[in-house]
């Protein structure tokens, strides 16, 4: 009987050897399909953000940082409804709205917007926001000295109305905006693609609003002299750590700014590890001493698509701004002239 239950042994150590080998095979096999011929990890494809979960998490939920499956199921369900109450064809014949019926942005429909309907996973999770640090899931508070460098900033800047450089950098096609190109990369209404590209040495992220491209150097040494080009998106460099890219990224262009705050001294650290064939795990880390009372950060998927990225041809300010200019002069005029301001309905 010994005996017998050694040769058992012995050959379930054998089989349990083999399928150790062959799960081994599948996994080199499966990670090498995630690397380029130089050997590093392969992040390249065409990536979405759109999602369902909030950069921000609602306060009402307080410090839960993540959804059970029936919560998401239900969450998703809740966004697809949206989407298809609003995609309902228009009675032709119907009457005008109230003006105050009309929602916050009238010049854009379903067809223009990107909404996310799907709430993938992080870490097995179903977050209820990107952000994870602080435990509220939500940007700190700004420091006292805040408002005061507003002021100090504004009080250096031309009037919006006075010139072309008074307009928000998004409305003269010159970033993207709501941060879509980032860094940080965040989720908007629309044209939520990008693609990365890498070459010995680089990886470049080309993000399809305003067709923004973000070269990152793989390096451990800044060029001394990004303190002084200071670009749209910052300087950025990055190392590899195992399977995972570390990004750093420092000295902005003085006109960018990050979610309404000056980015003179704001440094964001991203990571990117691709998951699965579909899947990237972005994360970000926020440090700026001067804004916020604390730094923050989290992270959220990037899903792999079949698409392309297209063109994204953007004039916004390239027409409506001489009529934003031209009704600032005459209005001017009519203050200088006494005229009072009408509006009637």
């Amino acid at each position: 009987m010994i005996r017998e239950h050694s040769k058992l042994s012995t050959k379930n150590k054998y089989i349990a050897y083999l399928m150790a080998l062959m799960f081994s095979y599948v996994a080199k096999a499966e990670q090498s399909d995630f690397l380029t011929e130089w050997g590093v990890p392969d992040l390249q494809g065409v990536w979405k953000n759109a999602t369902v979960m909030p950069f921000e998490r609602p306060t009402e939920l307080g410090s839960k940082r993540a959804y059970s499956a029936e919560e998401a199921e239900r969450l998703e369900r809740r966004a697809q409804a949206a989407v298809e109450q609003n995609n309902i064809p228009l009675d032709p014949n119907r009457s005008a709205p109230a003006a105050e019926a009309l929602p916050p942005v009238g010049n854009y429909d379903l067809f223009w917007t990107d909404r996310g309907m799907f709430l993938p996973t992080v870490g097995g999770e179903f977050r209820t926001s990107a952000i994870t640090n602080p435990s509220n899931g939500r940007i700190p508070e700004r420091i006292a000295a805040f408002n005061d460098q507003m002021q100090t900033l504004k009080a250096n800047r031309p009037d919006r109305n006075d010139g072309p450089e008074g307009r928000s950098l998004g409305e003269r096609c010159l970033v993207a905006f709501g941060n879509s190109s980032g860094p940080v990369m965040s989720p908007v209404m629309y044209n939520s693609h990008m693609q990365i590209i890498q070459s010995p040495g680089y990886v470049t992220i080309v993000v399809e609003m305003v067709h923004d491209a973000r070269i990152i150097k793989i390096t451990d040494n800044r060029n001394p002299a990004s303190s002084k080009l200071q670009k749209w998106m910052g300087d950025s460099i990055g190392h590899w750590d195992g399977e995972t890219l570390i990004v750093e990224t420092k000295n902005y262009n003085p006109w960018h700014t990050y979610r309404g705050a000056p980015t003179k001294n704001l440094t964001v650290t991203e990571t990117f590890t691709r998951e699965n064939s579909n899947k990237i795990i972005y994360g970000f880390s926020v440090n700026d001493p001067s804004v916020y009372s604390s730094d923050w950060s989290g992270e959220y998927p990037l899903s792999q698509i079949s698409e392309p990225v297209y063109e994204y041809a953007c004039h916004e300010g390239n027409y409506g701004i001489v009529g934003i200019l031209a009704g600032a002069r005459r209005l001017e005029l009519m203050n200088a002239r006494g005229i009072e301001r009408k509006v009637t309905q």
